[in-house]
């Protein structure tokens, strides 16, 4: 049985502050508009400006949804200032200090920072609005502020290059340049999923938004914990020691952590990573004597999932730690434009229409578009027809054998195959 903490006012039942444990946190459950009031406190006791993150570093065990939501109302409500830019910070006004102040709510023990861990150093912000008597008791104890007006970024207009050299080339999302989209996300932390076939530019797209501030997991079947978090490898001398993995290392780096067709790893060992995307933003490693490691400011989360790969599942555990899902399909018009044999990027409209109504397993997609005209330019366009025939799954490959042979006018393809000896 979960002890409630100490000064928790019990219930006949025995459930703290009369609404009984949550049994996921262990914390007590809040009534109506209880966490408004302890993050209005937050605010009050530290007087700087606070994004979602840093307030849920002081309230332990409370989802960081949750006290955005509780920021927003306390915001509408005059209470708070919402600040320009990103990540979203707040700030208590002077109506907020002076309710604080009327109605304390202390901040219960149990809800505080682990291991003694400070509070958010202060951040310059935006300067609060002052009330119309200056010799307002509230409005004197407000610490100056400077001003943090961002200067707005400008959108990304052209080609994107890779960490590997490779260009990419934005396509629109929300209206916006997707590299812009997924960089703005990352500021206000909010979890991305790119779903679709493989080789469509998910991982381009990645690479592209994050550049070499990313860190990677490749998922598979055989993905283990260790794999993501860590192991002992052997040393020279002899010995082993314990050598960090990607999660860990992004989250000290404040880097971002791109899971690699996240939905092939198995679900308890994905579970690893939960603890990180929380209010909690942090792991236990256990292989490194329990050390703990908390997430640094800029700490990030994208993943990768393919559906029509077998063995690919999309628990609800994994999908609602990601609130934005995106569809990536393959751009034909940039395939075109990029030198595609015009025939070809014809074929592959035709199979990925069939593919999207489940008639078909696959279809050609960009990365293998771009192959064809590789091959082409070195062998030759019927070498390189002859090579995708093959490429598709013997399922079905009589489909996507009708539909090349109707765009180039031909009779019969053979897979690529070598021939008789010379």
């Amino acid at each position: 049985m979960t002890t409630p903490p100490a000064g928790t006012p019990a219930t006949p039942n025995g459930a703290a502050g009369g609404s009984g444990i949550n049994a996921v946190s262990g914390l007590p459950r809040l009534r109506a508009g209880e966490l408004q009031n302890q993050v209005l406190a937050v605010l009050a006791l530290t007087g700087v400006a606070m994004d979602v993150s840093d307030i849920a570093g002081i309230l332990v065990g409370r989802s960081s949804g949750a006290i955005g939501q509780a920021c927003d109302r306390i915001a509408e409500r005059g209470h708070a200032e919402l600040l320009p830019g990103s990540p979203k910070q707040y700030r208590i006004t002077s109506a907020g200090l002076a309710e604080h102040r009327a109605h304390p709510t202390p901040i219960p023990p149990a809800l505080q920072s682990a291991a003694g861990r400070p509070a958010p150093a202060a951040r310059p912000a935006a300067p609060a609005p002052r009330p119309a008597s200056s010799n307002s008791p509230a409005a004197s104890t407000l610490p100056p502020a400077k001003s943090t007006t961002r200067a707005p970024k400008k959108p990304t207009t052209g080609p994107v290059r890779r960490p590997n050299g490779q260009l990419y080339h934005p396509r629109l999302l929300a209206k916006r340049p997707d590299v812009d989209v997924l960089r703005d996300l990352r500021a206000a932390d909010v979890p991305v999923l790119l779903y679709g076939p493989p080789g469509t530019g998910k991982t381009s797209l990645i690479e592209a938004a994050f550049g070499t501030d990313l860190y990677t997991v490749p998922g598979d079947g055989d993905t283990t914990v260790g794999d993501i978090v860590g192991d002992y490898v052997p040393t020279d001398s002899g010995g082993y020691e314990f050598v960090p993995g990607p999660l860990p290392r992004a989250m000290e780096a404040g880097g971002v952590l791109f899971i690699d067709d996240a939905t092939l790893i198995q679900p308890k060992v994905l579970a690893v990573v939960y603890p990180a995307m929380d209010g909690r933003r942090q792991i236990i490693l256990k292989a490194a004597a329990g050390r703990v490691v908390t997430a640094s400011p800029g700490f990030y989360i994208v993943a990768g999932h393919n559906p029509g790969v077998h063995g690919a599942v999309l628990t609800e555990a994994l999908s609602s730690r990601f609130s934005t899902q995106v569809k990536v399909s393959s751009d034909y018009n940039l395939a075109a434009a990029l030198g595609v044999e015009s025939r070809m990027v014809r074929a592959a409209r035709n199979l990925a229409t069939q593919y999207d109504s489940g008639e078909i397993g696959w279809a050609p997609q960009l990365r293998e578009l771009l192959a064809f005209k590789r091959i082409t330019d070195v062998l030759g366009v019927d070498t390189a027809i002859a090579n995708l025939i093959g490429l598709a799954p013997v399922e079905d490959r009589e489909v996507v054998h009708k539909a090349v042979c109707q765009a180039f006018g031909l009779a019969k393809i053979l897979p690529l195959a070598l021939g008789n000896q010379l």
